[in-house]
């Protein structure tokens, strides 16, 4: 297992924000105290603006340079934009590492999926998953799915992606719930499978095994997994219903489709995050 992490991604906080530093640090105390992974560790390295400009505009790159709140949900922080791209490179760095045969986590932040061509938001400023989908599909991967399981529905993801030939989006997630998207499916390859608020977690793992074995039709050639946590019982963001061993058999499941894949992290704001991500890599590894 081959996870991509920088521990300077703690170095932004906001008093009282979920997306807090701890979500990273305390999950890389945990990882690197356990002993049923074999983990090869490795830090990010660079991303071009060619890159990052296939997802986003010119002038979402500037805004990430002006000192003023993106929204209430996504504050400005200094040198946000260094972070954005960190975070960004890492998960370039983990489809390199997929394409190689190794399975690869990026556990970094800021999260990406939210942010859209020309917008941060919902605490993410650049779109680390479909800009790595992008660059796949740009440099010889023919058919790249895209599997979205955090809690809230990927709207930056699916405006980038939408009607992109060779890419699919796979997105599970609760509706209504932020950003209030998600609801039907969008264009001919951005697939949505929302669950109610109040639905059984029974309920909430058909939507996932649905939505996998359409993605398995797919066919795809590689694997982009957009892995949010939030969707688990204890959170405090949402009313979430999954258990930690739901998180374990989704990385069962998508090491069984037996293709390059790689994840990065997205949301998961509860105090068991360290333990979720560490049942899902166990799963993705086999263990």
């Amino acid at each position: 297992m081959k996870i991509i992490t920088d521990e300077r991604c703690a170095g932004y906080s906001h008093p009282g924000h979920p997306e807090r530093p701890e979500r990273i640090t305390e999950t890389l105390a945990l990882l690197q105290s356990q002993t049923e992974l074999a983990i090869e560790w490795a830090v990010p390295g660079q991303v071009t603006d060619a890159q990052i400009l296939r997802a986003h505009a010119p002038e979402l790159l500037a805004r990430l340079q002006i000192p003023k709140p993106f929204d209430a949900d996504t504050p400005y922080y200094e040198d946000i934009a260094s972070y954005a791209r960190a975070s960004v490179a890492a998960a370039l760095d983990a489809l390199a590492a997929a394409r190689s045969g190794e399975h690869a986590f990026s556990l970094m932040r800021p999260p990406g999926h939210h942010a859209t061509r020309d917008q941060a938001m919902g605490f993410c400023y650049l779109n680390n998953v479909a800009i790595a989908a992008l660059e796949a599909a740009a440099t010889g991967t023919k058919r790249v799915a895209v599997f979205d399981f955090d809690v809230h529905h990927g709207n930056g993801t699916e405006a980038i992606l939408l009607d992109r030939p060779g890419i699919a989006v796979f997105s599970v997630h609760q509706h209504p719930c932020y950003p209030d998207t998600g609801a039907v499916n969008a264009g001919n390859n951005c697939f949505n499978y929302p669950v109610a608020p109040d639905a059984p977690r029974e309920t909430y793992r058909t939507a996932l095994a649905r939505a996998l074995a359409d993605l398995k039709q797919f066919q795809p050639d590689l694997v982009a997994v957009s892995a949010g946590f939030d969707a688990y019982v204890r959170d405090p963001l949402v009313q979430g219903v999954l258990a930690i061993e739901d998180f374990y058999w989704l990385g069962r499941s998508l090491r069984a489709f037996g293709l390059p894949m790689f994840s990065a992290l997205e949301g998961g704001y509860s105090q068991d995050l360290p333990e979720l991500i560490l049942a899902y890599l166990k799963g993705v590894a086999g263990k």
